[in-house]
């Protein structure tokens, strides 16, 4: 379990310039981001038993979490 937030800048670097290109010029990749930061804040306040939740829906989620990060890498890297 880890106590660190994934920030989509720190999990991307090389990319950091596009995801905030992308976060302007594409409202699908921006919902995606957005979705993603929430999530994430989400599971880092259930990681750290600010918002305590059950085992089941944090692992749930951690993996909705993984999807979306695997998705934006997806858009990141396409062109």
């Amino acid at each position: 379990m880890s106590n660190t937030p994934h920030e989509l800048h720190e999990e991307f670097p090389e990319f950091a310039a596009k995801i905030s290109e992308m976060k302007t010029s594409d409202a699908h990749f921006s919902k995606l981001a957005e979705e993603y930061h929430e999530l994430n804040r989400a599971v880092h306040r259930a990681e750290t038993n600010v918002e305590p939740t059950d085992q089941f829906n944090e692992e749930d989620m951690r993996k909705k979490r993984s999807q979306l990060k695997d998705e934006i890498y997806r858009m990141l890297s396409a062109v």
